[in-house]
């Protein structure tokens, strides 16, 4: 008969074994996903051309969409009227949230290199918009643009007439998420995890406006 001793001592061998292969496999998908993650980008990075140059670094320009979110802040307005006091606010927090989370909170803590910056692609990258920030996980352009898109998804009424806005709106988002690859501002994962974090707080914006009942707030006298 097996003693309590040894029993404990095959328990711990079992687990000791595997901790050790999970570290292992572990270890293997990393290496795995970071290949995969440089190879997607160089692939998107390499298919330039010099009209694609021009298009994706107007996309990535923040400042060049300005006068968009004019007119479609006007045109929320007038859609949702004295609604509007209570839609803008909670689609500009989610967008400012989504912008300050990535920013401020998992670039600095992650600390990851945009590709740019990398010493392991020096002299491989196309840069027809140079290099900008150290960090580059994870991609604000992304989670701002989905937080965007899926908030219009979420609150936009149904019909052929918002159906087109809410693809612009994802064809937007989309655009400028392949352009920061394109620029090789960001990794493929960056732009995925900022969509992410901008998916979920386009949601979350989209259910405190359709869920709280809010007390009107007068848009128009």
């Amino acid at each position: 008969m097996p003693t309590l001793l040894s029993v404990k001592g095959k328990v711990a061998s079992s687990f000791l074994l595997a901790m050790t292969l999970s570290t292992v496999l572990s270890f293997h998908l990393l290496a795995f996903l970071t290949d995969l993650d440089h190879r997607l980008l160089l692939a998107i990075n390499h298919a330039h051309a010099p009209s694609l140059d021009r298009l994706m670094v107007f996309a990535s320009d923040r400042y060049a969409w300005f006068p968009a979110y004019a007119v479609l802040i006007l045109w929320l307005v007038d859609i949702f009227r004295r609604r509007a006091g209570q839609l803008l606010p909670l689609l500009i927090g989610a967008v400012a949230l989504a912008d300050s989370i990535t920013s401020k909170l998992f670039k600095p803590f992650f600390a990851r290199l945009r590709p740019c910056h990398a010493p392991g692609l020096l002299g491989k990258l196309h840069l027809p918009d140079g290099c900008g920030g150290q960090y580059g996980f994870l991609s604000s352009h992304a989670a701002n643009s989905f937080a965007l898109a899926v908030f219009l998804l979420l609150v936009l009424p149904v019909g052929p007439r918002f159906r087109a806005l809410k693809t612009m709106a994802f064809a937007w988002a989309i655009l400028l998420s392949y352009s920061r690859m394109y620029l090789a501002a960001h990794y493929p994962s960056d732009i995925l995890g900022g969509a992410l974090i901008g998916v979920g707080l386009g949601w979350g914006a989209a259910w405190l406006f359709k869920r709280w009942s809010f007390p009107a707030i007068p848009w128009r006298a």
